[in-house]
């Protein structure tokens, strides 16, 4: 049953170990499947555990439920340069509490209706929808400028 979950969620490089869900929200606890890591600093592979840490991320609803993934984000020692490196996880963007897929569709909902209706319907604050759609607009300029 999970894996099936794990291939609906399409997430790269997770696996679903549990879900849960009440009236208003689903929750899926995810497994991260790297072991190791390349240190962006000496390109090194390391596999050597530092500390692992809990992240709630928000992802996009469905059967008009909010989705949360429970997940942890490793971070790594690297001996050769003695670095500690954290994971890069493909499907966030860093130090963000929503998936890149999430934030898109905040992004193209606020274009086509107002933030009023979006902060509504997703249960967010105005201040997060406007960082959300900041964000965005600048990922865009970025992608543009190096096409």
């Amino acid at each position: 049953m999970e894996e099936n979950l794990s291939n609906l969620l399409d997430l790269p490089g997770v696996t679903v170990e549990s879900w849960d869900y009440s009236d208003s929200s689903l929750s899926f606890n995810l497994s991260i499947l790297i072991s190791g890591i390349h240190c962006p600093y000496c390109r090194k592979y390391t596999t050597q555990l530092h500390q692992v840490r809990p992240i709630l991320v928000r992802d996009l609803p469905t059967f008009a439920k909010q989705v949360h993934l429970n997940l942890t984000r490793c971070q790594f020692y690297c001996r050769f340069c003695q670095r500690y490196v954290t994971e890069q996880l493909e499907f966030i963007n860093w130090r963000r509490k929503y998936t890149k897929r999430y934030e898109e569709m905040i992004y193209y909902l606020v274009h086509n209706s107002s933030f009023e209706k979006v902060t509504k319907q997703e249960d967010l604050s105005i201040e997060q929808v406007n960082n959300i759609v900041n964000l965005f607009n600048h990922e865009e300029k970025t992608k543009m400028a190096f096409s």
